[in-house]
């Protein structure tokens, strides 16, 4: 799908900044893809760009509003409908990460209709996706996993891909949520796929390459979480990674909208070893990465030195600093 930027980011009434890490995970990497952000009554979210009405963006030349916020089961709260219509009324587009097409509603579909505007179900594909197979393909995989959801992931491997790239080495983000396809232009929204073709459509996403190639698959959810470890496990057997990265926010207990502790590093690594090895009997980790911003900049250094020493593998945060002393250790065990 052809999705016209700029963007002008709709965040609704979300609670906090990370209820928007749709729009967050867009700014950060298109920030000049995003020409405003768009708040109602009771919004907590800022990805820090300027507030606009729907009729000033559209003045400003914006061309497509995204829903920049995705919800727990990831439906359309009935009192945005509003400013979607608004949006189309305006000659914006409207493109958004959610579980239901925009289509299925009927005034947001008779107003696209109306005023002549696309509407982008980002979560969609109209790919036909096999069952997974197992069989071993040529090339080289990492994938980012977590020990929650909402800690990273994303955005370690789109820094390690950048790292990867600038290092000379042959690598690819492979996109597998809403707002990674919104950013590189492809992928696959994997928890939108029948969970029969989970494993399947990362076949897919991930096929046979040269043997110097790197996919640098976005992961999702938490292998230990109770509302998404479903999807997790099937995006692990279906990459077939060599390698994975463990993505991490040290200042949490307990685990993303569940009444779950959260688990350790150490047991995800673990965790996705074990089972992992169903697909690749070699997989291994080669890597942390750490949210480390709700700690200033010492506290982080110690947090980083902390997590490296205990597992004998490099800690970054790919944010605050960068992948590269991930991208040597992989250089150093692959070549």
């Amino acid at each position: 799908m052809q999705i016209e930027h700029p963007y002008l980011m709709f965040l609704g009434d979300a609670p906090d900044t990370l209820a928007a890490k749709m729009a967050t995970g867009i700014v950060d990497w298109r920030r000049d893809w995003c020409l405003g952000q768009l708040r109602l009554d009771g919004c907590n979210a800022d990805v820090g760009v300027p507030d606009m009405g729907v009729r000033d963006a559209a003045d400003a030349g914006c061309k497509t509003m995204v829903v920049g916020v995705v919800n727990a089961g990831g439906v359309l709260p009935d009192h945005w409908t509003n400013t979607i219509v608004e949006a189309l009324e305006a000659g914006l587009d409207v493109a958004t990460g959610l579980h239901r097409r925009l289509s299925s509603f009927p005034r947001i579909a008779a107003a696209a209709e109306l005023h002549g505007r696309a509407l982008h179900d980002v979560r969609f594909t109209d790919e036909s996706f096999p069952t997974g197979k197992g069989h071993k393909r040529t090339g080289r995989r990492i994938i980012t996993v977590g020990t929650d959801c909402s800690c990273g992931k994303k955005y370690a491997a789109l820094a390690l891909e950048r790292d990867m790239r600038a290092r000379g080495m042959n690598a690819d983000f492979r996109a597998t949520g809403q707002t990674g396809v919104l950013i590189s232009g492809r992928g696959v929204a994997i928890d939108a796929v029948v969970a029969d073709f989970i494993s399947g459509a990362a076949e897919w996403l991930s096929p046979d390459n040269t043997p110097d190639h790197w996919d640098v698959v976005e992961g999702q959810g938490s292998i230990f979480h109770p509302s998404f470890a479903g999807v997790t496990t099937g995006l692990l057997h279906g990459s077939q990674p060599d390698a994975f990265v463990v993505c991490h926010e040290p200042t949490r207990t307990r685990m993303r909208g569940v009444d779950y502790p959260l688990p350790s590093i150490e047991q995800v690594i673990d965790r996705v070893v074990e089972l992992g090895r169903l697909t690749n009997p070699a997989i291994q980790c080669t890597g942390i990465a750490i949210n480390t911003s709700a700690l200033d900049e010492d506290a982080a250094h110690a947090c980083l030195e902390d997590a490296a020493t205990r597992h004998g593998v490099p800690a970054v945060d790919p944010m605050r600093f960068d992948m590269e002393a991930v991208v040597d250790e992989i250089q150093s065990r692959f070549g």
